[in-house]
């Protein structure tokens, strides 16, 4: 068993070159959206903190996975609604063009709900 990636280079890492490049652009995507942000791993994938959980992202075989919660999928039901999705998930399929734009923008909105939350 090979250990657990600490950080989110350590899990890039792990992946072969063309989904690295993929990774590393919703990392910056998702840096730019939210630069007040701070880089973890938790439940073993690549997550932005920013009080509390702010999305998380993870690759598999066959797409990108993005987690804003249910609450940063539902501002964006209609965007969505091209991809599978889970109650707080959605899969970007590898063979098509990630949605970069869409991540900021869901990313730029959990910014709003974190910090109103915090209030």
């Amino acid at each position: 068993m090979t250990a657990k990636p600490d950080n989110i280079d350590a899990y890039i890492a792990t992946f072969p070159y063309e989904v690295q490049k993929i990774l590393e652009e919703v990392r910056t995507t998702i840096k730019k959206a939210a630069p007040e942000a701070t880089e973890a791993i938790k439940y073993a994938i690549p997550t932005f903190v920013f009080h509390g959980n702010l999305v998380h992202f993870a690759a598999f075989k066959n797409h990108i996975g993005f987690y804003p919660a249910p609450e940063g999928m539902e501002e964006f039901d209609k965007e969505l609604a091209v991809y599978k999705k889970g109650k707080g998930s959605v899969q970007f399929p590898l063979d098509q063009p990630i949605p970069f734009d869409l991540i900021a923008r869901i990313t730029a909105f959990r910014i709003k709900q974190n910090s109103e939350k915090k209030k």
